[in-house]
């Protein structure tokens, strides 16, 4: 389709060599973030001895001051550790704690540490081989920790900027659990939403032909269908040349509001395409590129697909294409998220009561900022998203990979898709 997006589509001739490359890069930020995640357990596990050691200090020193027998040893002025000045870290029997004077797990006055039965400080229960840091120390070693982190984190970011990669790839690596977005002039972070259901398509099953075209494969089998979709920027097709490529369905535009003057539109290819591919064998499924802002505008859609599509066998869904108009004033850019996801619903039920199965196509942009998703779970999901990548984390079941691809029977650049099941009852 003719919009805008903010993926990066990646030339089809290097695509291979761009693959390992990014790889590569992300096996570099998984590392990256692997050792952030050990500076941040390793900071966890000193506080946590620390407070273990400061509460066991606490509780022997206290017994020791007030004469209760079994004391295991304590200050010689009776006094409990406070503020944590001297806090005691195991360290399975290496090294020696210069500050407290011990070596070899011996203390310096070890006359009055053997008189009073052991050493005031020995509160883990070891008698030797202990490491003993101060509070200074403590904080000195999770500033540390601190500076490594981020020492880590920028070098993979000048790393990827270094090799060519765009913000939104650099970003995208470090931030596991958001969606990072360029829109508006802005980067979001939006937190991934763990209630809603997740696509389950992995990488390494997606093939990429010379041609490049998309195929996924499951235990080395192709499982997806070859699709496109077609409105009058194609202009005459083929129809026969293009289910000879391999085509197996075609989303057709049905027509359009615009998105200045608010008319709605019929394409005029709409009729010569939907009969061609149906001739062909080729199963169809409609679109309309949606501008709606009010109900009465979205009702008026939905009556106008479903009257134009009632004399045909219509196979696949029909889908509500909802978009942000970018580089110009769109009229529906300018209402809520609450009202768009409504108008999207509206067109949807509107669709299912006539019998036909309905779909949502959208992109990362509207997934993460402009739809309310939740409220939408139940809808079918037409996903676009011009790169090799499955970034984006929820479910769909049909994927615009390209707007620039070629088909036998098509003069000129058209959308390639793939579905990863049938959309047609078989």
């Amino acid at each position: 389709m003719k919009d805008k997006m903010e993926d990066t589509y990646f030339d089809q001739e290097e695509l291979a060599s761009v693959r390992r490359g990014r790889r590569r890069k992300q096996e570099r930020s998984r590392a990256v973030l692997t050792v952030m995640g050990c500076l941040v357990a390793m900071v966890a596990v000193i506080y946590f001895t620390a407070t273990i050691c400061v509460w066991i200090d606490g509780r022997v020193n206290g017994e020791e001051q007030s004469g209760a027998p079994g004391n295991i040893g304590g200050s010689q002025d009776g006094e409990a550790n406070q503020g944590g000045e001297d806090i005691q870290w195991e360290n399975d029997g290496l090294g020696t704690d210069q500050g407290s004077g011990e070596a070899s797990g011996t203390g310096t006055d070890q006359g009055s540490e053997e008189a009073s039965g052991a050493d005031s400080k020995d509160v883990i229960g070891a008698a030797s081989n202990k490491v003993v840091y101060s509070q200074e120390e403590l904080e000195h070693q999770v500033e540390n920790a601190r500076e490594q982190a981020v020492e880590e984190v920028l070098g993979s970011i000048r790393n990827g900027l270094s090799d060519g990669e765009t913000v939104l790839q650099t970003l995208r690596p470090l931030y596991q659990d958001e969606l990072v977005v360029y829109s508006s002039g802005k980067y979001h972070f939006i937190p991934i939403n763990h209630q809603l259901k997740k696509n389950q398509w992995d990488e390494s099953c997606l093939d990429i032909l010379e041609s490049g075209e998309y195929r996924y494969l499951q235990d080395g089998e192709v499982i997806s269908y070859k699709g496109i979709d077609v409105s009058r920027h194609q202009g005459k097709i083929d129809w026969n040349q293009v289910a000879e490529d391999g085509v197996t369905f075609a989303f057709i535009r049905v027509g359009y509001r615009g998105y200045g003057t608010g008319k709605l539109v019929g394409d005029e290819y709409f009729e010569d395409n939907i009969k061609g591919a149906i001739a062909a064998g080729i199963k169809v499924g409609v679109y309309f590129y949606s501008q709606a802002i009010n109900e009465e505008e979205v009702l008026e859609e939905a009556n106008y697909v479903l009257e134009k599509i009632a004399p045909y066998q219509i196979d696949c869904p029909v889908a509500f294409d909802v978009e942000k108009v970018t580089g110009a004033s769109g009229r529906m850019n300018e209402i809520s998220v609450e009202e768009r996801t409504r108008l999207t619903e509206i067109f949807c039920q509107e669709v299912e009561k006539s019998g036909y199965r309905s779909i949502i196509y959208y992109n990362t942009e509207m997934g993460a900022l402009l739809l309310d998703l939740p409220a939408l779970e139940n809808y079918d999901k037409w996903f676009a998203s011009y790169s090799d990548e499955f970034y984006y984390p929820y479910e769909y079941g049909v994927w615009q990979y390209s707007q620039t691809g070629s088909v036998k029977g098509i003069k000129g650049d058209v959308d390639l898709n793939i579905s990863f099941s049938p959309l047609w009852e078989e």
